[in-house]
């Protein structure tokens, strides 16, 4: 253990909780985005939703939600042109 003092180990125990539960959001996003890119339309609103809200809560940034996005509705876009 590398840290003994009070404040590190809360620390340690802080980060530990919180990768936990953005590991959790991050990987909820990858899902919905691979559902969303060959998907409905539903499916497409709510991988954009879920990467909004990861960006809002400050799990990813801005700019890579934005990035997301623009290359989710692509693959989306082509996934349909090619079904019909």
């Amino acid at each position: 253990m590398a840290k003994r003092i009070k404040s590190g180990l809360k620390r340690l125990r802080q980060s530990a909780r919180r990768r936990v539960r953005n590991q959790t959001v991050r990987s909820r996003v990858r899902t919905l985005a691979k559902q969303g890119a060959g998907g409905s339309d539903t499916d497409l609103l709510l991988a954009i939703k879920a990467i909004d809200k990861a960006a809002a809560k400050g799990i990813i940034h801005k700019n890579t939600a934005a990035r997301k996005k623009s290359r989710l509705v692509r693959r989306y876009r082509l996934a349909s042109s090619r079904a019909s």
